[in-house]
């Protein structure tokens, strides 16, 4: 071709491209093969955004466009995006500028703007963390918390469920439980005590609330000190989707309305009801149990979840006669050997186990402080029903989301029918662009509280600062709070050998005493250290187990150990610290394949 007529073509397909650009609100020049330029279009996709794509491995001429583009913009590579006859960039430029809150301002350049950057909907710990994280980085933030009371009408301050009526108050009468052993022990060491010892349940009480009001009052001057507009108000989304907009009712009834750029949902869960005669009516949850002004008396807890034998090991710790009623396993989810030998140990010190039976009605014999509770159960196994008196009734079978009046399907938002649970991406994106979710609300996620707090923090930073680290849900240790303690990281026995076999895993474990326990003369081999290692991975430990005292103390270090891929021999060349619990794990070489004994003689 002559160069005139070549010139002439270039300046034919430059004028075709900028008419393109400047007819279509968002043009995509692309290769149908390419990855980065399928998740563009991906984006646009799930923005509802219609784009015109160009797929330059496909048209005639495509070399042409590409070498033009690279003229008219500098940029080599595809995909090349322009928005509103501005050009963007590739994928990691149209990324940012989604996460910058740039991208909906070149869509909508005659949008509304908003009230505030992010708007965050929970004021527990997730919702602290990332609101806090986000004010820090310069945004305008608001925080709606309101805790709707329990049908006894208990209610709380800021700082959500874990700083409440969760973690910090069972902790601290879990300690109180500890304290009253400790002091068992103390005769055998010498102690001698010219009083009878017994414990004030209202004492207690005040101390732990004294204690948890002044953590409520810290959440408020923290979010003051970061120019946060923290709100004690419920709130909904209007019907309109799509528009940013959050209605939401003062606790004095005054109402309003406000917007935002963003929103994270960060409402946690609450204790589930039985759905019975008489539960709401006569039984409590631990949303009550915590600032009950009265000792609890003879406790019936239904239900064997964490918080159900957390919460009957530290009442039965304080003498009191407790019985958990069992449907079917305790801890689902949790490692069973593990579980079994946390019960075994409970009922072992009093607390009675009511197993395979439901609750079918609560009736009240007499009012009081306590009361007097009359429950009936149906067998599991037969049409047997069974009677009992109780002064409480505890109710622990699970929590479900706070998602279902905040006008989640108004703003558009996709929830779990069955749960309520908020299903994410890996970012904590829900289905609408930009409206995130974290903590307890998540599909299959963890429901622990440091979880939520990183989480938080993360998409804070992912959001306002380019940073790009996620939150990582995998190998997350946690510890349940039994009478004796049950730490654990990694995988459970029964979900190992469901993903790797049976016979690609070895399994190291044995029994011990601790040395605190061996002058009281109680629970001998009654501790329990597991670690399961994949064989096919260097013997990679892919599931870490303790039952022991300070589980929480020896699984946190573990935990780090096992998040750095440590091996079985790893742990054989760590020289242990003597004499502690922890260094079981620095000495373990009985396999349960080998059916070896695992009894220990001392320390």
């Amino acid at each position: 071709m002559p160069p005139v007529e070549k010139d002439a073509g270039k300046t034919g397909l430059k004028t075709r491209i900028q008419e393109l650009i400047e007819s279509n609100q968002v043009v995509v020049f692309s290769k149908s093969y390419c990855p980065f330029c399928v998740k563009v279009k991906d984006l646009f996709k799930d923005l509802d955004v219609k784009c015109n794509v160009v797929e330059l491995d496909l048209v005639d001429e495509g070399t042409n466009y590409q070498e033009l583009l690279v003229e008219m913009t500098g940029q080599k590579t595809v995909p090349n995006v322009f928005i509103n006859k501005t050009h963007v960039g590739g994928w990691d430029k149209t990324k940012q500028a989604h996460t910058d809150g740039l991208l909906q301002q070149l869509l909508n350049p005659d949008a509304e703007t908003y009230d505030y950057d992010l708007i965050v909907i929970g004021g527990g710990s997730g919702g602290l963390a990332c609101s806090k994280e986000a004010a820090t980085l310069g945004k305008k933030v608001m925080v709606l918390d309101y805790v709707v009371p329990t049908p006894k009408g208990t209610t709380w301050g800021l700082g959500g469920t874990c700083v409440n009526v969760g973690c910090i108050p069972k902790k601290l009468m879990h300690q109180t439980a500890l304290l009253g052993t400790a002091m068992q022990d103390a005769r055998k060491y010498g102690w001698e005590f010219d009083e009878s010892v017994k414990h004030n349940w209202v004492i207690m009480k005040e101390a732990i609330n004294n204690y948890i009001g002044s953590l409520n009052w810290g959440y408020r001057v923290a979010l003051r000190d970061k120019n946060v507009n923290y709100v004690n108000a419920y709130a909904e989304f209007l019907i309109s989707p799509r528009t940013h907009k959050l209605h939401f009712c003062l606790w004095r009834g005054k109402e309003t309305m406000h917007t935002a750029a963003r929103f994270v949902l960060a409402t946690g869960e609450r204790p589930r009801y039985l759905g019975i005669p008489g539960d709401k009516e006569f039984c409590i949850t631990s949303d009550d149990l915590f600032s009950l002004p009265y000792c609890p008396g003879k406790t019936l807890l239904i239900g064997a979840s964490y918080v159900a034998l957390e919460c009957a090991g530290f009442l039965a710790g304080l003498g009191l006669d407790v019985t958990v009623m069992v449907r079917s396993i305790l801890l689902r989810g949790f490692d069973q050997e593990m579980a079994n030998r946390a019960g075994e140990h409970m009922e072992e010190h009093g607390v009675k186990f009511l197993r395979k039976y439901v609750p079918v009605k609560v009736e009240e014999l007499e009012a009081g402080t306590p009361g007097r509770l009359r429950v009936t159960a149906k067998s599991t196994e037969s049409d047997e029903l069974l009677e009992g008196e109780y002064n409480t009734v505890l109710i622990a079978v699970g929590r479900d989301a706070c998602t279902d009046k905040i006008g989640l399907a108004q703003a558009g938002v996709k929830v779990n029918p069955k749960n309520g649970k908020v299903p994410v991406d890996d970012e904590e994106q829900t289905n609408v662009p930009y409206i995130y979710a974290i903590g307890d609300i998540l599909e299959g996620k963890w429901e622990l509280t440091p979880v939520a707090i990183q989480a938080g923090k993360l998409l804070a930073r992912r959001l306002y600062a380019g940073a790009s680290l996620k939150c990582d849900y995998v190998n997350v240790p946690t510890t349940v709070f039994t009478p004796l303690e049950y730490g654990c990281c990694g995988r459970s026995e029964e979900k190992a050998i469901e993903m790797y076999g049976e016979e690609n895993l070895e399994i190291y474990h044995s029994l011990f005493w601790p040395l605190e326990f061996t002058v009281a003369n109680r629970d001998n081999n009654k501790c329990y250290s597991k670690i399961i290692c994949n064989k096919l991975d260097n013997e990679r430990v892919i599931g870490f187990h303790y039952l022991g005292p300070n589980a929480g103390e020896v699984t946190q270090g573990y935990g780090v150990a096992i998040k750095c891929g440590v091996t079985k021999e790893q742990l054989d060349n760590t020289i242990g610290i003597h004499p502690t619990c922890a260094e079981m794990f620095t000495t373990l070489d009985v396999t349960k394949s080998s059916g070896g004994d695992i009894a220990q003689a001392g320390c």
